[in-house]
């Protein structure tokens, strides 16, 4: 059975205190409260160790936003997944079209991060989607299944069964455009097919897919009501407390 799942993308915001007060009052909010998805907040690398210890972790997972493509060594500045997993971190958001267009992450890279991620114990949350220009010429389905193949495909069928993979369509990412429910459906129906042609039904079905594209307290109940659809990942609302928990409310 593949898991419902809300996840927050803060990306490069919030300083430590903010983030901890962020992370803090989300967790006494979900405390004790019945709930019918998983929740997974990203955070900036600097915020992972420290929110993992203030939260429960029962309750709220917690995500990097990235990870390196090697292992360990002399390059300055990188993070490893080795790295990500010893902070507490259970999740790690690859491949997000914002690292893909300003930092030219190809399908290689992502493909070595997805392996170093799983070879130490994280959950990768893979971002795959179309810009305006790639959907308005009609090439929105070859674009995203080309996505998965060149990165995911030389996975073995069991590790392949340990990811989150998140549709975002570029063009509805902060712009305050949002695929309609049924565009959504219609993309998520076809990477859910990308899947079964390659690894089987079975593993297709338990394959848990994301919606990221401008979800929010108003559209997320009528997303997620779709058969394919299997939860958000969050970038502005996930900010706001009280803006993010109707997103997790949304699953009944």
């Amino acid at each position: 059975m593949r898991k419902k799942i809300v996840a927050g993308n803060w990306k490069m915001n919030t300083t430590l205190p903010e983030g901890l007060a962020l992370a803090k009052g989300l967790n006494d909010v979900l405390k004790g409260k019945k709930l019918n998805c998983d929740v997974v907040i990203g955070t900036p690398f600097t915020h992972l160790a420290s929110v993992a210890s203030v939260i429960d972790t029962s309750i709220i997972g917690v995500a990097a936003e990235n990870c390196a493509d090697k292992d360990k060594g002399a390059y300055t500045g990188e993070v490893s997944a080795a790295m990500v997993a010893s902070t507490g971190a259970k999740y790690v958001i690859i491949g997000h079209s914002e690292r893909r267009a300003y930092y030219h992450e190809t399908p290689e890279i992502l493909k070595e991060k997805v392996k170093l991620a799983l070879s130490n114990g994280l959950t990768p949350i893979f971002c795959i989607g179309e810009v305006l220009e790639e959907r308005t010429a009609g090439k929105h389905f070859e674009v995203v299944s080309e996505q998965i193949e060149k990165s995911l495909f030389d996975l073995s069928p069991e590790d392949f069964s340990k990811l989150v993979l998140a549709y975002e369509p570029v063009w509805a990412i902060g712009t305050g455009q949002t695929a309609t429910a049924d565009q959504a459906q219609e993309m998520h129906a076809h990477i859910r097919k990308t899947i079964a042609a390659k690894y089987g039904a079975a593993i297709a079905d338990d394959t848990s897919i994301l919606y990221g594209g401008s979800c929010n307290a108003s559209n997320a109940k009528e997303l997620f009501a779709n058969p394919d659809v299997d939860g958000g990942l969050i970038g502005g609302a996930s900010l706001s407390v009280d803006k993010f928990l109707p997103i997790i409310e949304a699953f009944d």
